[in-house]
């Protein structure tokens, strides 16, 4: 595949791509759950996939490639810039993930195809996004309670959920990918957060990729 070389290229293939997005349920119980990370230095990346068990939490798999953006900053278009690198990852594992986790968006992005539903219609994997900060959307106030959540709503739609992980703590903002539901994504992600904000996968991953551009 020929990647984008303009804004205008790129906006075609987030279109067609967008009209590829399968809907849930995502895999409730998965025996290998990734995280996806990119760390910058410079105009230099490094992208980070590593695998973990979901129920023990153990790291399985690591992979990292070193690179530059495959793309300019426009915004609403910014996985264009990292993806090469993370299918460039994806491919060194070992293990094949059965659900990947990134750290940003699906479909709680302005065009409703954020990183998570790219990567999750090119690999085919089941994808969701916990995004640190809202990208767009608006929410009623969430409980302070660990699990409580409420609707991330964007121009009347539900677009994801913003979930609280951690008693009194900051929540995260979660929406779905490809082939997963907002559901499971939830869940999953409530089972990945034992003692912190992040998933455990997240935090792996942004480890692996800083380590690599440090």
């Amino acid at each position: 595949m020929q990647w984008p070389r303009t804004e205008k290229e790129a906006l075609e293939e987030q279109d067609a791509l967008r009209a590829r997005v399968l809907p849930g349920p995502g895999p409730a119980s998965p025996g290998a759950v990734a995280g996806l990370d990119v760390a910058y230095q410079g105009d230099r990346l490094a992208a980070a996939v590593v695998v973990l068990d979901p129920v023990t939490l153990d790291l399985v798999d690591t992979a990292v490639v070193r690179g530059t953006p495959a793309f300019p900053y426009v915004p609403g278009l910014f996985a264009f810039r990292e993806i090469p690198a993370l299918l460039d990852a994806l491919d060194r594992l070992r293990v094949r993930p059965d659900v990947l986790i990134c750290d940003g968006h699906g479909m709680a992005h302005p065009r409703r195809f954020g990183l998570a539903s790219h990567l999750g219609v090119l690999t085919g994997l089941p994808s969701f996004g916990v995004g640190k900060t809202r990208l767009i959307g608006h929410w009623e106030p969430v409980g302070a309670k660990r699990g409580e959540r409420s609707d991330l709503v964007d121009d009347g739609e539900t677009v994801g959920a913003v979930l609280r992980t951690q008693d009194q703590v900051k929540p995260v903002f979660v929406s779905t990918g490809h082939r997963m539901d907002l559901e499971t994504a939830c869940s999953l992600t409530l089972r990945l957060t034992p003692r912190f904000r992040l998933p455990e996968t997240t935090r792996a991953a942004d480890r692996a990729c800083r380590d690599a551009v440090s």
